[in-house]
């Protein structure tokens, strides 16, 4: 019988468009979805957009738009990253969809029903100037574990521990600046302390359904308790009004917690596709519940290391004790790294943005098969190398794998009509050779081993090109009385190609469309590998499959917006024009220099200025305290609109002019200067960058 799949990926916040670290886990999933389907399995395999909780409703009223607006324009931004990647999702949902409110409010109800779900008063920030109970997102401060500054609210980004937003040290508004208080309110909590939880989570943790390397990060969360038997915090699962998300039942003001609803949303996608599948909603949810009830189900989720506690503790516990089915497995992966180890980040100008590789004209289909390359079932970073990429993609791709096509494809319509021939034993052997690596290959494509899948694919392309090196097709092609030689050696490398496309098929999807067109062989399969093209069947013409990866490209992908001529090949003009297009300024003294007093600040708050379309309005934190000794913020008026929406600053460190004398203007008094980098020539060269120091610098610290 055919395996029935259900597949996720982690769910992106609706806030901003999709980043690297996306694409990799979206292609990851989608090459193990792919390998599935040519099995015979039937897979679903969804996603939606988290679309919920306090940052989206903020954003939104920044943007003047709803939030159901403001999500929706951000979704619409999505095909083109999917369709671009050949992300095959059967469904792309919103976790603000009626069947996510419905599975949400059920799946409490019935964990209220079984005892799990307690209320208590509890004391939570509240931001004195905004009049409002911040979420965990909005109140930042030093981690009560490592003591790493500017952490959130619930979870600390540098040791990865979860905490209670009370627990932060030195505690701030991320929105005002300002000291938040503590007030009282009612909130609702899963009972996560409960002996059956514990009971139950040790089995399934246990059980394989994560990685062993997991299990470690897992047992932070659980600790033993004043008897010595292991002890977990209950979870808060409510916030207050004002708040974007779904309504607690018989709770008025009272929404879900969006860590709550947002795994949820994976069922709801999976539900809307069977309405869609049955046209109808009713139909759609009897659907659902079906597959869902059916044992035969196997569920499995990919996701990032960042968010193991919500997906392997938080999300099996709720399916569990709502009488519902829990994953087979959750797959966590790493981040992708640059530069020797450091994480991808856009702000930090160490991104790549997906959209720009395709604007390039680099084939998407380079990026998978790199990634596979690096890609295992550990929760382990992987390294992105511009010149491993180029190496690889030339190397494996282009001169192992596609030139047996080119190399033998010519022959055959030339010399032949196109048609294949019979195929002698040594070739025989050959195919046998290849036809063998099939179980190898497949059962490391199930285990998400994509690097041994590949490098084993390449071993095989390594012994068909040391076929063709040996037999020399060219040579044979100009020597009298071997043309059934050239026939049987140029069939033989068809046919080899075609076994390699098979294997090569969950990552290259694209490509390998293209060599089923070629060859007229019909959709390719695993199931395919064990038969052959017949003597006598008709190919297509050759049209060339792939071109190598450019050194320009990658240059370009990497390089400031600035510095783009570069990348048209101008090296020339660039090293006799002045540096960012501007000659340097006179020379000054190290005295000179130590008039400018320059400091780490943090923005804790950013804002368009109404009335403006160049400026927005910067609440800066520089370590300073006023008589009161309270934290004193500065105002600042940058010009940087065009180049930063105000939501991406909130949180990051830049450099300020400290002792530059305040200035009067229009809209108000702006107290110092942020620093950013722009290219002389606005025009030819457009871009804003604002400096951004290095983390471990802090608010205060001078820059000497």
């Amino acid at each position: 019988m055919p395996r029935q799949l259900f597949v996720t990926t982690a769910l992106p916040y609706a806030n901003a468009p999709f980043h690297i670290g996306h694409m990799m886990e979206y292609i990851q999933a989608d090459i193990w979805v792919r390998f599935q389907r040519m099995h015979g399995s039937a897979v679903h395999f969804v996603c939606a957009d988290d679309a919920h909780g306090a940052p989206i409703m903020i954003a939104a009223e920044k943007a003047g738009k709803t939030p159901q607006q403001f999500v929706a324009d951000i979704a619409a931004g999505r095909k083109e990253y999917l369709d671009g990647f050949h992300i095959s999702f059967d469904n792309w949902h919103s976790t603000d969809g009626a069947e996510n409110h419905q599975l949400a409010q059920d799946i409490y109800r019935a964990l209220k029903k079984n005892g799990l779900i307690d209320t208590r008063t509890i004391e939570q920030f509240f931001d004195p100037d905004k009049n409002m109970f911040l979420p965990d997102r909005f109140i930042k401060g030093e981690c009560p574990k490592c003591h790493a500054k500017d952490q959130y609210g619930d979870n600390c980004e540098v040791c990865g521990a979860v905490y209670s937003p009370t627990e932060l040290i030195n505690p701030y508004s991320a929105l005002s600046g300002a000291t938040p208080v503590l007030r009282t309110s009612e909130h609702f909590f899963f009972k996560l302390s409960d002996p059956r939880c514990l009971a139950f989570l040790d089995q399934w943790t246990q059980s394989g359904a994560v990685q062993p390397e997991v299990l470690n990060k897992i047992a932070e969360w659980i600790e033993p308790g004043e008897d010595g038997k292991p002890k977990m915090g209950d979870w808060d699962i409510s916030r207050d009004a004002p708040y974007f998300g779904i309504e607690i039942p018989d709770a008025p003001g009272k929404y879900f917690y969006v860590w709550l609803d947002a795994p949820i949303g994976y069922l709801a996608s999976l539900q809307n596709r069977f309405a869609k599948i049955e046209g109808d909603a009713a139909k759609g949810a009897a659907a659902y519940t079906a597959f869902m009830a059916d044992p035969a189900t196997e569920q499995y989720h990919f996701i990032g290391k960042d968010i193991i506690t919500f997906h392997t503790l938080f999300w099996p516990a709720m399916l569990h004790f709502s009488g519902r089915k829990t994953p087979n497995a959750v797959f966590v992966h790493g981040f992708l790294t640059i530069n020797s180890g450091e994480k991808m980040s856009k702000s930090r100008g160490t991104g790549l943005n997906p959209l720009k590789y395709l604007s390039l004209g680099m084939n998407p289909e380079w990026l998978r098969y790199y990634l596979a390359t690096k890609l295992t079932p550990r929760n382990e970073d992987i390294e992105f190398s511009p010149e491993d990429f180029m190496a690889r993609v030339n190397s494996d791709l282009i001169g192992k794998y596609i030139n047996i096509a080119s190399r033998a494809a010519g022959f055959i319509s030339k010399r032949f009509g196109g048609k294949l021939g019979a195929v002698s034993p040594d070739g025989a052997g050959l195919l046998d050779t290849l036809r063998e690596g099939q179980d190898t290959i497949a059962a490391l494509y199930e285990s998400r081993e994509f690097a041994k899948a590949l490098r084993e694919v390449m071993l095989l392309a390594d012994k068909v090109n040391a076929y063709v090196d040996a037999n020399k097709p060219w040579e044979l092609a100009k020597k009298e009385g071997m043309e059934a030689r050239l026939h049987d050696v140029c069939t033989v490398c068809i046919e080899a190609f075609r076994l390699l496309t098979i294997y090569l098929k969950p990552v290259l999807p694209a490509l390998a469309a293209s060599v089923e067109t070629f060859l007229n062989s019909g959709p390719l399969s695993f199931g395919k590998a064990n038969g052959g093209l017949p003597a006598g069947h008709a190919i297509g013409e050759y049209q060339h499959l792939m071109q190598r990866v450019d050194i320009k490209q990658l240059d370009a992908l990497f390089e400031a917006p600035a510095l783009a001529v570069a990348a048209q090949g101008a090296t020339e003009t660039v090293a006799t024009t002045p540096p960012g297009g501007e000659a340097l300024a006179p020379t000054i003294t190290i005295d000179d220099f130590a008039k400018v007093d320059l400091r780490i600040a943090s923005i804790v708050n950013c804002e368009a200025v109404e009335g403006s379309t160049k400026l927005l309005r910067l609440t800066l934190d520089a370590g300073e305290k006023d008589d009161a000794g309270q934290p004193r913020m500065r105002n600042v008026f940058s010009g940087i609109a065009s180049a930063y929406k105000p939501e991406d600053l909130v949180g990051k460190l830049t450099v300020l002019v400290a002792n530059l004398a305040p200035r009067k203007m229009k809209f108000g008094v702006s107290e110092g200067m942020v620093l950013a980098a722009s290219h002389g020539d606005e025009k030819a060269n457009p871009g804003i960058y604002i400096l951004n120091p290095w983390p471990g610098a802090q608010p205060g610290m001078r820059i000497h």
